[in-house]
């Protein structure tokens, strides 16, 4: 969800988890009090370490962060598996 409208078009459709993206606390803020409990909430895009703990704070039901995985290290596991004669 992005706005407003969009919220609430999603609540007219029954929908029962509502991810807000990319939106700052101010408006998470105003998300929780338009959705008043009819939906969980899930805020999404641009939560760091340094923003995690103000995204929860506003109010809604799951945070979700990015930056945990976007540069951690790969690690190449290989199963292929070679018998010896």
């Amino acid at each position: 969800m992005r706005d407003e409208r969009e919220i609430e078009q999603a609540l007219a459709a029954g929908a029962p988890r509502l991810l807000l993206d990319n939106m700052d606390d101010e408006q998470l803020r105003a998300a929780v009090a338009q959705v008043a409990g009819r939906a969980r909430l899930e805020a999404s895009g641009g939560v760091t370490l340094q923003t995690l703990r103000a995204r929860a704070q506003t109010g809604v039901d799951w945070v979700s962060m990015g930056a945990l995985t976007h540069s951690a290290p790969a690690l190449d596991l290989s199963l292929i598996l070679e018998v010896s004669p």
